[in-house]
């Protein structure tokens, strides 16, 4: 494939080139330009990529120009233009990830009057319900939170859907989502374009490709289970003993001792509150906070460019969470480094991820 240097030359706009611009994206990446030229066909597609690869243009930037074309460029009805409402849906896994995303689409989306809604737990439905019924172009939601409100709230449905988006699909395939997934999948329209992007390709996600997209087009923008080239990768050896002694709320006793040694350090997990999740992202991503203290809760949401260290504080027992944890740096072409504290007792899953990293 010709090697493509800027945006202009996939096709897109000028408004959305402008876009990329101002975000400092000089240059597609590499799950971009490959997906975008058949995205922008209008062609269903099966995105592979790794973590930190700019997955979220790959399928924001088509929609987007999808939504111009649709408003701009569609013959006037009695002198109005047709209504954009609902266009597109992207359903994610956690509600971190589902926020990171609507802030990407209004980036691009700022000088379009992009209207963008996040529905998720652990926020106010009534507000949600009032934001629906200013029927915004597109809706980032959590599959449960999204049926919450196809089930209950009073106007609002999926009908005129053109777009639906699944990201990181392999885990909205597990049983948490998966009767919320496929009620929504019942009710939304079936002629529509669909994206599916992942890590991985499992089984599952070959069964939904299957139901749910036709004639799909397969992008490949890394090898299988890998870490990218500009990652620093490194292992400490630590006996046990000399760990962080934390049984419970591990995460903000590790916060407090580095805060007792100085450090501007700020926990997130699974424990705490939407808002105070978010705030604490928010202190992290301003540079209040330096250092973020997590459980895996973080593994495959954080989208924050400027991360510089991952530090694996215990060695994850599935290795393919060690390479979603060690995504969270080095993305989008930048370079970063991963250190992992390895005691006696974790040399097994240690040596797996290097098996299966094949380094």
């Amino acid at each position: 494939m010709e090697e493509v240097k800027t945006f202009a030359e996939l096709g897109l706009r000028e408004e959305l080139v402008k876009a990329c611009d101002r975000l400092g994206w000089k240059n597609p990446s590499k799950i971009q330009a490959e997906a975008l030229p058949y995205a922008l066909e209008g062609k269903d597609v099966i995105g592979l990529a790794q973590t930190g690869s700019g997955k979220t243009g790959a399928f924001a930037l088509p929609i987007l120009q999808a939504l111009l074309t649709y408003v701009y460029d569609s013959e006037p009805k009695k002198g109005r233009r047709p209504d954009p409402a609902f266009f597109a849906c992207v359903l994610s896994p956690t509600r971190e990830l589902a926020i990171q995303i609507a802030e990407q689409f209004e980036a691009l989306g700022s000088n379009i009057s992009l209207r963008c809604d996040v529905l998720v737990g652990g926020l106010d439905r009534m507000q949600q319900a009032i934001a629906l019924g200013k029927r915004p172009h597109v809706i980032v939601a959590t599959p449960g939170r999204l049926w919450d409100h196809l089930s209950d709230t009073k106007g609002f449905s999926l009908k005129t859907l053109k777009y639906l988006v699944l990201d990181e699909v392999d885990r909205l395939l597990n049983e948490d989502f998966e009767k919320s997934l496929n009620q929504i999948l019942e009710e939304i329209p079936r002629d529509r374009k669909t994206f599916l992007f992942s890590a991985t390709m499992t089984k599952k996600v070959r069964k939904l490709q299957r139901a749910c997209l036709r004639n799909p087009v397969k992008i490949e923008a890394a090898s299988k289970y890998s870490t990218v080239d500009t990652l620093k990768q490194q292992y400490m050896f630590v006996p046990k003993k000399y760990k962080v002694p934390c049984i419970h709320h591990k995460s903000l006793v590790d916060t407090l001792m580095l805060r007792r040694l100085g450090f501007r350090a700020i926990p997130i997990s699974g424990q705490m509150t939407q808002s105070k999740r978010l705030g604490a992202l928010n202190k992290f991503k301003s540079g209040e906070c330096n250092i973020l203290v997590c459980t895996d809760v973080a593994s495959r949401e954080l989208d924050i460019p400027s991360v510089d260290v991952v530090i694996n504080h215990d060695i994850p027992a599935n290795p393919k969470d060690y390479i979603h944890r060690v995504g969270r740096t080095a993305r989008a072409g930048r370079s970063g480094v991963a250190i992992s504290l390895m005691s006696q007792y974790e040399y097994i899953p240690f040596k797996q991820i290097e098996n299966l990293i094949s380094k």
